[in-house]
Formats: C-alpha cells, structure tokens, sequence
C-alpha cells in the first residue's frame, strides 16, 4: 500500500498549509513586539555563543539564521515557529502510518494533536519548547526505525545521534525521552528481554556525546550556569515537605486539563473504550515508552524532589500521544462518526486562532504590546546627536536589550546585563533606564 494515497495525502498537506499560514498571519496582524522568548533568543543569537544563562544554543542558532535571512520582520520568527510545528506533524504523520498502517488513521493521530494547546495556541513564541519539536519526533523515528529494522544504513545511527544532539541543545529536558527510549525500553526490552545486541548501537551515542563536547566546555568555563537557571526554575531551593506533594498533584492535574480538549475529540472516533494491552506487543511497548515513560519520569522528579513542573515544559511530551490512542483503539474506530468528528475538529481549529487574536487586540498590556521599535527609534535619535558611529553593542537585560538589538537597523551585539567594567570598554555609550549603547 502507497502510503500517499491521493485523498488523504492531499487533505494532510491542506491541513499543514493551512495551520502554518494562520498560525502565521494571526500573531503577525495582531501582535505589536515579538513574545519575550523569542526576543531573548534573538538577543543571544546575536552574539552566539556554546550556551547561554539561561539554556542552551539551539533555539538561538536557528533564529540568528532567520534574522540573517529576513532581518527584524516579525512574520519570519512565526513563520520559523510554525515550520518546526508543522515539520513535527509530518514526523508522526510517517511514524503513525508505520504503526498503524492505515492512511486514515495516521491522518486522524495527527489531527488530533490540534487539541492540544500546545501546538496552536502557544505555538507562535518560538523558543525552547518549540525548538525541541522536530527533534523529539526524529529521535523517535529514528529510534523505531533502528529497533525494527533488521538491516539498516549506517547513516541512519548517526542521523539519529544527531536528532538527539541537537534536541538536548535546545533543552535539557530532552534527557527524559532519551532516558525512556534507551533505558526503558532499548535495555529492559530490546536488549535484556531478546539478549540483543549489535554495537552499532554505540554509534548514537557517540555522535551525541562528541556533539555535546563544546556545550559542555562552555558549562564548565561559565559555573554551569544554565544548569543552576533550570534548577533554580524548579523551586528546588525552596526546602518544604510540603512540595513533595502539592507539586506532584498540581502536576497531575494540569496534565489532566490539558489533556480534556483531546478527549473529547477523541470520543467522535472512537465507539467503544475496550482493549486488552499484550506486554509482548513492541509496538505498544515502545509507545508507552515515549508518550507514558516521559510523564512518569517527569511526575517522579516532582514527587521526589519537590520540583515545580512549569506548564510549558511539556510541550514535546504528547506528540504522539494520538498515535498511542489510537494504536490501542484502533479495532474501536468508528468511521460512521466521521463527518462529528470533522465538525468538532475545525470548531476547534477555528476557536483557537480566534480565541488568539481576541486576546491579542483587546488586552493591552501583554509583552506582545511594548513598542519595541518605538523605544528603538528615540534610542537611536538620541544617539545620532551625540555620535557618527553607529551603535554596535547593548548591555541590559533580555527583553530591553534584546528589544533593541532586534529593532535597531546596526543589530548591537547583546553584551549581557549591564556591567560598569564592561561599559569602561566601549569607546562611546549613552544609557537609559539600565540599558546602554554603545560601540567599541
């Protein structure tokens, strides 16, 4: 079977077209300033780095390579957002088929990620959560693709070392699938259950670690300062019994919460929530380990700990959640419910954009208001009636700093928060408000 069928295949490419033209053109027509994540990451791009106080390189790499392309235009960085989305659609689109064999059903594993707030509604802010996207579905597919094949290229160990590489350097959280795919389920099963094992299977992780080397040159020359950052995030410093409970629930709930939409889109394919799980079935297996073994880790770590699970950071965890329900559900689908199921899901795809721009106009002090090239503009009037040279360096924090980075013509390289021994380096600057121009 063609795994292109014409129909389904050209209502998949209607589908991606059409969330990355909206989700392109909504926040650019109705936003003022870029979010403050991309700002920031737009800040270190400009002067790249290994790694950065916060997280490291990637989410930075890639916007620096849109700004070199399309310069300070605000559609690039949403439109950059939604080709990571929309390139992690096509990811699980491939993988579901794999599982499923059925073009309609891996249609339907994709469609209903559109339930999922995290892959419209949040989806514009291009920053870590999103640039860990494409990467998270390639290591899956990757991975499956080593551990069901009985011949495969060499190029594809590597590819997958790569994937893995560079989903780390976007965010660290990214060990948490690593962990279930390798430990849970590469060892317990694939290795220890069969007595398997090819040293091929080192490649990856060589790649990986060879890849890593220069980030963790930097964390070590900068006190693993974006490692203190993140657990500094948790609420980790915070000592309270207290946490080891209410973190975990308030986890658990806001998965919950989050999940309900997806249900509920659920219930108009699927008849009948019967199944019998078989422990021996490796693609259910290996399912679980990506969708289910993230998650438990993740509650582990709040419940061991007493860490704070933001919100945010689980943006990658239910990419394939879809595929999982339905591989379970599969003998349950009911087709006749089909033309109900179309009907919530465009009420959905529709509500979320809308719901977007209502928030975007009528709110107004949101970070998506601040008159970034406004401040830009009066920063560098100010400038040219004191100096010829063009202003090529800013101090202060992310968002002022990166603001003006972004939004002056010269692109100032971001130097950081402000530091009077840094300034006594610049041969001239002028400051305001705790942000300071210069050149040097």
């Amino acid at each position: 079977m063609n795994i292109y069928k014409t129909n389904v295949n050209k209502l998949f490419y209607i589908f991606l077209t059409i969330h990355l033209t909206v989700w392109t053109l909504i926040p650019t027509l109705t936003n003022q300033n870029l979010p403050l994540d991309t700002i920031e990451a737009l800040a270190w791009g400009s002067n790249l780095d290994w790694g950065f106080n916060k997280h490291p390189p990637a989410s930075a790499f890639f916007v620096e390579i849109f700004y070199q392309v399309f310069g300070s235009n605000d559609w690039a960085y949403y439109f950059l957002s939604q080709i990571f989305v929309t390139f992690s659609f096509f990811i699980v689109w491939r993988f579901s088929y794999e599982f499923l064999g059925n073009k309609n059903l891996s249609l339907f594993s994709v469609l209903l990620l559109e339930a999922i707030y995290f892959y419209n509604f949040t989806s514009p802010e291009f920053n870590v959560n999103v640039c860990q996207l494409p990467f998270w579905t390639l290591t899956v597919y990757y991975s499956w693709k080593l551990y069901s094949k009985k011949k495969v290229d060499i190029k594809d160990f590597v590819l997958l070392g790569v994937f893995a590489a560079l989903g780390f350097l976007s965010k660290y959280l990214f060990i948490y699938l690593l962990v279930s795919i390798d430990l849970l389920f590469f060892y317990l099963i694939f290795i220890k259950k069969d007595r398997k094992y090819d040293f091929n299977y080192l490649i990856p992780l060589i790649v990986f670690v060879v890849l890593l080397i220069p980030h963790i040159i930097w964390l070590k020359d900068n006190d693993y300062v974006a490692i203190t950052y993140g657990l500094h995030r948790t609420g980790l410093i915070e000592i309270n019994f207290i946490n080891h409970l209410k973190y975990p629930l308030i986890f658990l709930a806001k998965q919950i919460g989050i999940l309900i939409p997806f249900f509920i889109l659920s219930l108009f394919l699927i008849s009948k929530f019967k199944f019998s799980l078989k422990l021996i079935d490796k693609k259910l297996l290996f399912l679980l380990a990506i969708n289910i073994a993230p998650i438990i880790l993740m509650f582990l770590t709040s419940l061991v700990l007493g860490a704070k699970i933001r919100t945010m950071w689980m943006t990658p965890f239910y990419l394939f959640f879809g595929t999982l329900l339905l591989y379970i559900f599969q003998k349950q689908i009911n087709l006749k419910k089909i033309k109900n199921f179309y009907i919530t899901f465009m009420f959905l795809f529709l509500l979320s954009p809308i719901i977007y721009a209502y928030i975007s106009i009528n709110q107004t002090d949101k970070r998506t208001d601040y008159p970034g090239k406004e401040i830009a503009s009066k920063v560098q009037k100010k400038w040219n009636l004191e100096f010829n040279e063009p202003i090529n360096v800013v101090l202060g924090n992310e968002w002022n700093a990166g603001n003006l980075s972004y939004h002056l013509k010269s692109r100032p390289v971001w130097e950081g928060k402000l530091d009077k021994r840094k300034l006594d380096s610049y041969n001239m600057f002028i400051c305001i408000d705790n942000i300071c121009v210069g050149n040097k």
